[in-house]
């Protein structure tokens, strides 16, 4: 038996329990300590009270005024009148609504404006939700920041007179994570900070509370923008500012314009919701003719958007002589001294008479170095006359026909040469009918052309191959591809997959007359000049039952001090004609060609007016089908170079431009000359049999050979 001295003690009944009720007791306490530090650090406490309401409430209804104000260091020069009517447009489509197009020259200030009257719309609560769109996302990111660095900014006149809105922003430090547990008298700002969403700070009292703008790419999300506000109503956008709906890029490509066009005309449109009209101001600077801007600001293309186009020179000085002299002095003074310091000594000198009959548009705009405005903009007329043109005046050049030969059309003229024929529909006059294939990695490019004898034309049919979903694709977005069509084959073997079908489609078609008479290709020319292909288009032409109408084409550039293709030394056999050869021993044969003589020949038949002989125009009735064949075609640039004993065209192909279905059509025109198709006055090309192609015995009959139907 264990004595009471030495049994173990046992714990008072309830010490455990004690011990652990005053632990969780000091652990609330420090919990509820720390609550209470998170929360004043959370919470900004009182905000600072308006410096200067005066001033504040002097701006609500007065976009200019608020520009003086809050954006001084930005808006420090004089206005010009333009400036003001465009201040006037934002301030009635913010007030009121509406919508409007300004074309304001490059350098104007217009992205400064469109940043002033989102600030202001919002703050003064004109309205709740802001749609900023640019051109491109990247674009539209920037201009929020730059909003946001206005609306940050501790030291700048909005900090002081619209506290309840920078403050809370101020507080953040620029870091979004904080704005979620953001507390002012207890209650969340429920502040918002994204790269492309800012929702001001929800404070008592203030007008602005949970305001909204959001920015986006003209091309980005558009559509489906609704947002919640403080007291739970779902809002959609109220007004959209468009700060320039396109880039250099986008400008150069009829595709692109074409579907940011149609993205203005539907989705920022109907971004009200069903039955509300939005207000809408797009401040833009024309490129070049026919671009976005061009047409937004067209009244008989776009009367909603009651386009107003403006210029850094209204009126020219009538001194046209003296202002020659002028540019003589800039370009010596540039040479001489690298600055305009010889060129402002003239223009003080004759002031007065190179001044004459000018009118400028905005007085207070010249450089350091320039003595005034019309100096400054004659500077930059003379630096480049169509870029002033376009981005300065607003009112591009358009291609002028010196002759016949030099002529080049712009995109939109070359749209409405339209024949009114359907698609694959061969006038009756024509006696041949040709096509050209060219053989790209991705896709095939076709063209079919039916042809008079004085080579005046119709584009009767043209496409990609594999088939698009949409009509106007750049080769970059081809899809579906060559390699889609076969992806067990590899590059090679998908493009003769391709061009075994495409030339099978062409070649076995029966095409119909007018009349419905039956019609077959006489030769298509397919290129085979790029390496990877060149051996694929031989074999395609040896192998296939259309050998005797498939020729592979050599497009060469001939120099000016190279010997035109005419001159080179003849074999017996070997077929010539206007700037093409067809060696005897080639084999398989094939037609050689002067790439940029026969650009500038269909250039020259593009400009021919339709109806005269030698004219080129394209199927159907309506233009806006031939957006990317008209793209193609004038997506290269020529320079005429003149030697001692002639001239040659050099052709440049513009920047992110394709010219896939130009090279189609020289291959189509070039066929239809080694067909015995020739201008007028040009005798046509013998076949090696000695025969000539014979002449039609009715102007309108048809000239093709009867086929069993």
């Amino acid at each position: 038996m264990v004595s009471d001295a030495t049994a173990p003690k046992r714990p008072r009944k309830g010490r455990k329990a004690k011990v652990r009720a005053q632990y969780e007791r000091r652990k609330d306490r420090a919990n509820t300590r720390q609550r209470k530090l998170a929360a004043s650090v959370r919470d900004i406490g009182k905000l600072p009270p308006c410096q200067e309401p005066a001033r504040r409430e002097s701006c609500r209804l007065d976009l200019r005024r608020f520009c003086e104000t809050y954006h001084a260091p930005t808006f420090h020069l004089a206005w010009s009148d333009d400036h003001l009517q465009v201040i006037a447009a934002l301030q009635t489509a913010v007030l009121e609504g509406g919508r409007a197009a300004i074309a304001m020259p490059r350098g104007s200030g217009k992205t400064a404006l469109s940043i002033a009257a989102c600030e202001w719309a919002l703050l003064y609560a004109h309205r709740r939700f802001l749609l900023l769109v640019a051109a491109t996302e990247a674009a539209a990111k920037e201009l929020l920041q730059l909003i946001r660095a206005d609306l940050e900014s501790a030291t700048s006149p909005i900090a002081q007179d619209f506290p309840e809105v920078s403050f809370p922003l101020a507080a953040l430090e620029g870091i979004a994570n904080r704005a979620a547990g953001q507390m002012q008298g207890g209650q969340r700002t429920s502040i918002t900070m994204r790269d492309d969403l800012l929702v001001l700070p929800t404070i008592e009292g203030s007008a602005a509370s949970g305001a909204i703008l959001r920015v986006a790419g003209l091309l980005g999300r558009i559509r489906g923008h609704i947002a919640r506000l403080p007291d739970g109503a779902r809002v959609r956008p109220e007004l959209v500012i468009i700060d320039d709906p396109q880039t250099d890029e986008s400008a150069q490509s009829l595709t692109e314009c074409a579907k940011r066009e149609r993205v203005l005309a539907r989705n920022v449109i109907g971004l009200g919701g069903a039955g509300k009209k939005i207000a809408a101001v797009a401040t833009v600077t024309v490129i070049r003719e026919g671009d976005v801007a061009d047409r937004l600001l067209n009244r008989q293309i776009h009367p909603e958007w009651n386009g107003r186009r403006m210029r850094l020179l209204y009126v020219e000085p009538t001194n046209a002589k003296l202002w020659e002299q002028y540019d003589d002095a800039r370009r010596a003074s540039l040479e001489q001294h690298g600055d305009m310091r010889g060129a402002t000594a003239f223009y003080l000198e004759h002031q007065a008479d190179l001044d004459a009959g000018a009118v400028v548009s905005w007085p207070a705009r010249f450089l350091p170095g320039e003595a005034s405005a019309l100096q400054h903009a004659m500077n930059l007329r003379l630096q480049d006359e169509a870029a002033f043109a376009a981005e300065y005046q607003n009112e591009p050049l358009t291609d002028r026909a010196h002759d016949q030969e030099s002529a080049i059309l712009s995109a939109d003229a070359i749209m409405r040469r339209l024949s009114g024929f359907d698609a694959g529909v061969i006038p009756l006059s024509t006696v041949k009918l040709t096509a050209s294939i060219d053989v790209q990695q991705r896709a095939l490019y076709y063209l079919v052309a039916a042809w008079r004898e004085d080579f005046t034309g119709w584009v009767v049919d043209y496409g990609i191959f594999p088939r698009q979903a949409t009509e106007h694709v750049l080769y970059k977005n081809v899809r579906p591809t060559l390699q889609d069509l076969a992806p067990r084959a590899g590059v090679e073997g998908a493009i003769l997959a391709g061009l075994e079908q495409l030339t099978e489609s062409l070649m076995a078609r029966t095409w119909k007359t007018e009349d419905d008479q039956p019609v077959r290709i006489a030769r298509c020319l397919i290129d085979a000049n790029w390496r990877e292909s060149t051996e694929l288009v031989y074999t395609l032409c040896r192998r296939s039952p259309h050998a005797m109408q498939l020729m592979p084409s050599h497009g060469r550039f001939v120099g000016i001090s190279a010997k035109p293709l005419a001159e080179w030394a003849k074999k017996p056999g070997d077929r010539a004609g206007l700037g093409w050869r067809i060696p005897v021993d080639s084999r398989p044969r094939h037609a050689a060609f002067d790439t940029g003589l026969w650009k500038s020949h269909v250039h020259a038949r593009l400009a021919t007016a339709p109806g005269d002989p030698g004219s080129l125009t394209l199927f159907g009735k309506l233009q806006s089908k031939h957006r990317m064949l008209a793209e193609h075609l004038t997506s290269e640039t020529r320079e005429r170079m003149r030697g001692s004993a002639r001239s040659v065209d050099i052709w440049t192909l513009l920047p992110h431009r394709d010219n896939h279905l130009l090279d189609c059509l020289v291959g189509a025109a070039v066929a239809a000359s080694i067909e015995g198709v020739a201008l007028p006055g040009m005798a046509p090309v013998r076949r090696r049999t000695g025969r000539s192609p014979t002449p039609p015995k009715h102007p309108r009959g048809p000239q093709f050979p009867r086929l069993a139907r």
